[in-house]
Order: C-alpha cells, then structure tokens, then sequence
C-alpha cells in the first residue's frame, strides 16, 4: 500500500492517519457558514487549525450541504483567491474544496497543493489543468448534485457502485499521466447516500482501500448522518464526528476531513498510544 502522498510542495509520509482542516469561505455551509467570509476570520481560523495540528488545510467557497444552490466562478474565486494567497505564507499544505476548473486553474496557478472535488474531476479540462500540475487530487462519488441529491438517493448496491466510479475515475486520471501518489478516494459520505447507504460504505471502508488501492479520505464530520444516529443537532456533534473518524482511521483511513482538528488529533494520538 502506499506510503506517502505527493501534495503539491509537499510529501506526506501516510505512516500515521493524517487530519484535513476546513475552511468555510461560504455563507451558507451547514455547519459554519458565514463564520470565516472576511480573509482575516479565515486566516485566524487557519492559524488556529495548524496550532491545533491540522495536517492539510482545505479552504472552499461554494456550499455542498444539501438543497445548497450553485453559485458563479467569479464568487467563488473571490471568496478562496484572497485566502490561498494569504495562506501560502502559513508553509502547509492548502487544499482548494471546488468542482470547477477555472476554480482549479486560478488555485493551481496561485500554488494551492491540492484539490478535492466533489464531481470526481468529471468538469471539461479539469484532468488537464491537474495533469499539468504537480498538486495531490482527491477523488469523490456523489449521486446527483447538492440542490437535489439527498432527495430519494437509490442504488442496487451502493458499495459496488462506488467502487466502480471510483476505479473509472482512478484509472481516467492516471491515464492523464497522474502519478497514483497524488490521488486520493474519498466515499463521498452524504452526497446523494441515505444512513443505510452511508453505513453500508462506512463498513466497507477496508474492502473498498484494497479494491481501489489508492489511500482513502473520509469526511463525516457533523454530518446529517450523526445527527441521525445521535438525535444531535449539527453543533453538538463533536463527540460523534470525533467517535467516526477515529472508526474510519481504524478501519484503514489515511486521512479524516473534520471541523474539530484538536479533539480528533487528541483521539488519535490515545489510539495510537493504546492499541
């Protein structure tokens, strides 16, 4: 299995599970929209991320929350462009969280180490302006898009069906002359996936690591499908978020996305030290 992930200025050694910090540049995300729009909101809260050990810092400015409606190049990139160029002095690496290529372009072009797409890089020229790069890619299965994806999400076997958009994605940027040490899979927990969908692939975490042989993200934090099995509302779900990437990580997962960087690291490092 791999052991390093090759994100953009930066090799990151996959010997221990690495943490994904997010960063909202949106007034409408589910769980801290409207928190981080103004840049030095953002780059507090990017400095509090790296203090609490955040690995990975994932900046994005379009909400994939559910019913979240799509908005414009132009807002986008005037949301995340300020930030990435501000946060580059930070010395970690930056992830742009964007289905779009000019998105993707401007991001590339301003030295944002990765990027993490929702639609799998399914967009026209977006496998081309990352070949062209050297940043990490992360490769997500949605069904449908965010304005109506969580309204009736059906499969015949939804463990089958997203490994083999996964493995068709995954072999498509490769064939594009990605080197496999840049990408990353990511199940795509919530996007178009009821709980029983959600809890099938989140226990099949281990079978799906071997059959993509590509290192695996999970993103579960504060996600309706915690608030489902807890009765919690979305800000009092760091225990459940923290409870489910600590599973993911046991289960095989290289890296967890969460909002809560301190209690999920905290987590970790008492597994680690116990196990």
């Amino acid at each position: 299995m791999q052991t390093y992930f090759h994100c953009g200025r930066f090799k990151l050694e996959l010997e221990r599970p690495l943490v994904m910090g997010i960063v909202n540049v949106t007034p409408d995300s589910f769980s801290d929209g409207g928190r981080y729009l103004q840049l030095e909101q953002a780059l507090q809260k990017i400095e509090q991320l790296i203090s609490d050990g955040a690995d990975i810092i994932d900046i994005g400015g379009e909400s994939t929350r559910p019913g979240a409606a799509s908005v414009s190049v132009d807002v986008e990139l005037s949301r995340v462009m300020p930030v990435i160029e501000a946060a580059r002095a930070f010395n970690v690496p930056l992830s742009i969280d964007t289905c779009k290529t000019a998105v993707m372009q401007a991001a590339l072009q301003a030295g944002v180490d990765m990027v993490n797409d929702i639609a799998g890089l399914e967009a026209p020229g977006a496998i081309a302006a990352l070949a062209q790069s050297q940043a990490g890619i992360c490769l997500m299965h949605k069904q449908g898009n965010p304005q109506t994806m969580q309204a009736a999400p059906h499969y015949q076997d939804v463990v089958s069906e997203v490994s083999s958009y996964l493995v068709d994605r995954i072999s498509a940027v490769i064939g594009a002359g990605v080197a496999k040490e840049r990408i990353l899979a990511d199940l795509g927990f919530g996007f178009g996936k009821n709980l029983e969908h959600n809890r099938a692939l989140f226990r099949s975490i281990s079978i799906l690591i071997e059959e993509l042989q590509t290192p695996m993200l999970v993103g579960v934090s504060r996600k309706r499908m915690l608030g489902e099995l807890t009765g919690r509302e979305v800000g009092d779900r760091t225990t459940a978020s923290v409870t489910a990437a600590l599973l993911a990580v046991q289960a095989g997962a290289q890296i967890v996305r969460v909002h809560d960087v301190r209690e999920t690291l905290d987590a970790l490092k008492v597994w680690q030290g116990l196990k």
